[in-house]
Parts: structure tokens; C-alpha cells; sequence
């Protein structure tokens, strides 16, 4: 959370003919989505996340409950906030993020991940344009993405910059289910854009096409077995009844997001700053599995990867090596069996019962 204020320099422009001013200086800066919300809670959203954490839904993401009053609502967070201005950055990979889920031996990372941290570059270009809009409105300004306590997507629905499907994600009917979310919070009073309605239809693709059946109903989601949460948040030991249900995915799961029908409408290719390296697209298990601390730091550094942790990270290597079904990557699993890591050992006692039971 960033405060910027200037009442230094004061543009003459009314705030009701504002938006299309700040819209336009938001897309220069490299967002590709804009909307305008009132600075409130729904009772509705708040009445889902205490249900969502009053079930335990949150698991290891215990910030979710810790945070939730104010991530509730914005009045708590901030009361002098008037309006929230969501922004979405497009990341909508060029080529099939599922192709990978065919080749066993390599790790599937998700396509949000393969470059720098999205967090970094959301960050640097919502500071810009918060100062931007102090000194030209004479407001105050806090700017939030993603780890901050704001519920961004129904922010970002309010504000018509999408509306949340049935995978519980955001969808645009420009970007589809492509979308990075940031908001900056100010004082000025802006006229809301019209919300976005539900455009998803009688459309079960993402249900469908989910891996471990973490959606069961539209809109509802079970995190405890979706694979994101498994290989990013969960802190311990994966369940065993999931493992053969993860196949190679090492880091996060594209496969809700990617079967969405309304991704023939994104653009293709993410902007430079959110490039891919190419050392991440399709990496071989083997050299993922060899990964110290130091060189897995080295490998992920600037990424969001990163914060996972190697031994997490290698938990999840070996879990997909687990699901090759090729012998010949035993000798790989025997070594982590004397990690220093109990995530590692336990995932390649595992790994190694899958490869050579008879061993």
C-alpha cells in the first residue's frame, strides 16, 4: 500500500469529466482494462468470505482471515476513499498453455508465472499513475495489488471491468479469463461505470476441465484441492490421493482458465514486461529436481515463483516426476531421499514407491 498526495499542482478539470482523462493516462501507462467503482463493500461479498473462511476454504492462506474486515470492505480499509479505480494488465499467453500437459517429462508452470512478477510491474505503473492523479486532481491516492487487503474482483466487476465465472475467476469480454488486477483508491469523487454482467451462460468448460474437481458447481470453488493452491500455497505435505491428479505441474494450473470460450477475444502476447523466459516454458523435471536453495533462487529470481520457496517447489517436481511413469527417473528421486527438507523426503519416498514399487 502506497500514500501519494500533491496539492501542489491542481488541474481544472471537474471530477465528473475526469474518468475519461484518467482512462486515457491509465492506458498510456500500459493497462489495458479501466472501470470506475463506488469505494464500498457489498453485504453479499462479505457474507461469502466469512462463509469461504469460516469453512476453512483458506487453508495455509491465513492472511485471508486475519485481513478480512477491511478486505471487506474498502470504507474499513480507508474511510475517506470515494472511489476505486480497477485496472487489469492482459497476459493472455500467444501459444496453448495446455500444450505442455502433454509432455510428462517436463514441468508445467502457469503462464502468469514465467516471466517477472507481475506484482513488480503492476506496482511501478499504478504509483505512476496515483501521482498522477494527486498532482492533477488534488486528491489522495493508496494503490493495492493483490497481496493487499482488497477483494479485487468483485472491485473489478463493480467497476465493469469483468465479471466473475463460473472457475471463480474474472473474465473480460475483451481479455477473457486473462486479466493481472490492481486499484488505486482516492478521494475523488467519480461517477461509477455500469457493472459488468455474467456472460458464461449455460458454458461448463472450466468446470469440466478442472484436474482435481476443485470446481464442483458453478461459481464455488474448493481450494484445498485445486492445484494452484496445492503447489503455491499449501505450506505442508500434498495430499496423496491428489498427487496422480497434479500430473506435471510444478507451479500453479492454467487449465480452468484456458478452456474459457471468451479468450478468442484477448490479444495474444503479453507486454515485454511480462514476457516469458524461455528458460521456464517447458523446463525438463530432471534439472528442476537437482535444484539447491542457491541455484533455485538464481533460476526464479525477479519471479513470483520465488516467494514458493525451493522446497515447496521441489515438493512439487517430484510429485510430477512421480506421475512420469518412467523408471528411469528413479535415480533422481533417490537422491532427494536424504533432503534436508520432510517436504522433499515425503514426496520422493512417494515418487520413488510410483516408479519402482518392487525397489
Amino acid at each position: 500500500m502506497v500514500d501519494v498526495s500533491d496539492h501542489d499542482r491542481v488541474a481544472e478539470t471537474r471530477p465528473a469529466a475526469a474518468k475519461e482523462t484518467i482512462r486515457a493516462r491509465a492506458r498510456e501507462l500500459g493497462f489495458d482494462a479501466v472501470g470506475f467503482a463506488p469505494a464500498v463493500g457489498s453485504p453479499r461479498d462479505a457474507a461469502n468470505l466469512r462463509t469461504f473462511i469460516d469453512r476453512g476454504l483458506h487453508g495455509d492462506m491465513t492472511w485471508m482471515a486475519d485481513t478480512a474486515e477491511r478486505r471487506a470492505d474498502p470504507q474499513a480499509l480507508w474511510p475517506d476513499a470515494r472511489a476505486i479505480i480497477s485496472l487489469g494488465v492482459s497476459y493472455a499467453p500467444a501459444a496453448d498453455p495446455l500444450a505442455i500437459n502433454r509432455h510428462p517429462a517436463r514441468g508445467a508452470i502457469s503462464v502468469y508465472a514465467r516471466g517477472r512478477d507481475y506484482h513488480d510491474v503492476l506496482k511501478k505503473r499504478l504509483k505512476a499513475l496515483a501521482r498522477w492523479l494527486a498532482e492533477s486532481y488534488a486528491c489522495e491516492v493508496k494503490v493495492f495489488v493483490d497481496t493487499a487487503p482488497v477483494m479485487e474482483k468483485p472491485a473489478a466487476e463493480r467497476a465493469g471491468v469483468g465479471w466473475t465465472g463460473k472457475h471463480t475467476n474474472l473474465v473480460s469480454r475483451r481479455h477473457g479469463s486473462w486479466l493481472f488486477l490492481g486499484e488505486v483508491l482516492t478521494t475523488l469523487d467519480l461517477e461509477p461505470d455500469p457493472p459488468e454482467t455474467d456472460h458464461c451462460g449455460s458454458c461448463d468448460a472450466c468446470l469440466r476441465a478442472c484436474p482435481t474437481g476443485a470446481l464442483p458447481e458453478p461459481y464455488c470453488i474448493d481450494p484445498l484441492r485445486c492445484i494452484s493452491y496445492l503447489t503455491i500455497e499449501a505450506k505442508g505435505t500434498i495430499p496423496e490421493d491428489l498427487r496422480p491428479l497434479i500430473g506435471n505441474r510444478v507451479y500453479g494450473c492454467d487449465d480452468c482458465l484456458a478452456v474459457c470460450p471468451w479468450n478468442r477475444f484477448a490479444n495474444a502476447g503479453p507486454d515485454d514486461a511480462l514476457a516469458g523466459r524461455a528458460e521456464l516454458d517447458a523446463p525438463a523435471l530432471v534439472d528442476l529436481a537437482e535444484l539447491d536453495d542457491a541455484a533455485f533462487r538464481t533460476l526464479f529470481a525477479g519471479t513470483a515463483i520465488k516467494r514458493t520457496g525451493r522446497d515447496r517447489f521441489v515438493r512439487n517436481v517430484l510429485v510430477a516426476i512421480g506421475n512420469t511413469a518412467d523408471p528411469a527417473l528413479a535415480d533422481i528421486v533417490r537422491a532427494r531421499l536424504d533432503d534436508a527438507s520432510p517436504l522433499v523426503r515425503d514426496a520422493a519416498r512417494w515418487a520413488l514407491d510410483r516408479l519402482a514399487p518392487d525397489l
